[in-house]
């Protein structure tokens, strides 16, 4: 099967394509498939640029994902909507770090100090 063109994918395909992807993500952390794990983000990179590229920046559509069951779902969408949604983004990183579910609440901790130490700044 080829993967789906994202120039002409509807906004909801495009959040259904990144929650398929969180799962994929999910499952290669599980496995400890790096290669796999790598794909994965890299196409989740290209739907939110997809998203970001539409007009009014559709990445808002992925707060919806906020209360997603996958906490590594929860976790990208908190990540890459931190430049539209910096609060609700911020808060929910927080709390995936508090939850102590690793590897996800490490990951969420060091999106948070890098925020912090300005390494990181969303775009």
């Amino acid at each position: 099967m080829s993967p789906p063109n994202l120039k002409t994918s509807t906004v909801p395909d495009l959040v259904a394509l990144f929650i398929a992807l969180g799962l994929d993500q999910y499952q290669a952390r599980l496995r400890n498939e790096q290669k796999r794990l790598n794909r994965a983000t890299l196409e989740m990179f290209d739907v939110c640029k997809e998203l970001k590229a539409r007009a009014g920046d559709q990445r808002s559509a992925l707060l919806s994902l906020y209360s997603h069951p996958n906490l590594q779902v929860r976790l990208m969408a908190a990540k890459l909507t931190l430049a539209v949604a910096p609060a609700a983004a911020k808060q929910l990183l927080q709390e995936i770090a508090d939850s102590k579910e690793y590897p996800q609440a490490g990951d969420a901790g060091m999106s948070l100090w890098a925020l912090k130490q300005g390494i990181f700044r969303p775009t």
